[in-house]
């Protein structure tokens, strides 16, 4: 069984084929960060090896990660340690809370508008906040304007970006005889929902033989688990994160994100107590093996069981 799971893992990472420098970010998101966040960079190499990534590859990723501020060094002696910058912190726990944590609500029925044509602000913070508000699912609904149907965490990002005292956010509800395909109009202006439901429909097809193959193989290999946690989180951050994440009173029927979610939940649950140990047994920190996991690991996808 493992020798098949191993043809299907094959399969997987080359449909996939996913670049160095978001494979380790996913390797440090979902398997260091809960750890303590530090890693000996030998310990680091030595786990993504059965992910096809040589020790050349790795060593040159994590020199730019590190020029992009999302890892930082530290030297002892001959080794180096790299561990998530505070930036890098605040990217993974955004990106978590959609990971790792779905909270369906009802829907309000009102809209946040943005407005990011802001005067005396420069081009480049401008178009920083714009991005960080994509990142939170913001859609273009005008020149300068985007919306969206939550408000969670706009206040961070504006603060963030150093505009919080001059962005201009407003609330806003549709009028009563606004019809339904009016509002469908809307969405389909502002976020590219087709393009979204291909990317988790080809989510599913990737991993579903995963889930089939592994859910009655019995024992599972360490090493195999923590390939397939890494890749299964890999696959789904990649759509998720374009995700603006609307209300299900918004989204198309039987969409498919509903489904991806399920499935990612399954199997990342089916296969994280055997990844741990592996985890646990190659990374190493400045004083010695990693520590256990902080207790939050353990709230993924509505509980996770713990290996004791």
């Amino acid at each position: 069984m493992n020798r098949r799971v191993g043809e299907i893992v094959g399969q997987v990472l080359a449909r996939l084929r996913p670049k160095a420098k978001s494979l380790i970010i996913t390797v440090y998101g979902d398997a260091i960060s809960h750890h303590g966040g530090s890693a000996w960079l030998g310990s680091v190499i030595n786990l993504v090896e059965p992910l096809g990534l040589n020790e050349r590859i790795v060593r040159t990723s994590v020199f730019r990660l590190s020029k992009e501020a999302w890892l930082s060094s530290m030297q002892i002696g001959r080794r180096s340690y790299y561990r998530l910058t505070e930036m890098g912190r605040r990217r993974f726990e955004a990106a978590h809370n959609r990971i790792y944590h779905f909270n369906g609500k009802p829907w309000d029925g009102r809209w946040t508008l943005a407005v990011t044509n802001i005067e005396g602000m420069d081009a480049e913070r401008r178009d920083s906040l714009r991005r960080d508000l994509g990142w939170l699912g913001f859609g273009q609904l005008a020149s300068g304007v985007l919306v969206h149907p939550d408000r969670s965490a706009v206040r961070q990002a504006l603060a963030e970006a150093g505009v919080q005292d001059r962005a201009v956010m407003m609330v806003a509800s549709a009028e009563d005889w606004v019809t339904p395909e009016a509002l469908r109009d809307l969405i389909h202006t502002c976020w590219d929902l087709d393009r979204l439901a291909g990317d988790y429909n080809e989510f599913l097809d990737t991993f579903r033989p995963l889930w089939q193959a592994l859910s009655g193989a019995g024992e599972l290999d360490p090493q195999m688990c923590f390939v397939v946690r890494t890749l299964l989180m890999h696959g789904y951050r990649r759509a998720l994160l374009r995700d603006p994440m609307l209300p299900d009173e918004l989204l198309p029927a039987h969409w498919p994100g509903t489904s991806a979610r399920v499935l990612c939940r399954n199997l990342y649950r089916l296969v994280q107590t055997a990844a741990e140990t592996h985890v646990m047994g190659m990374l190493e920190t400045a004083e010695g093996p990693v520590p256990e996991a902080h207790p939050a690991y353990y709230t993924r996808f509505g509980g996770l069981q713990s290996a004791d």
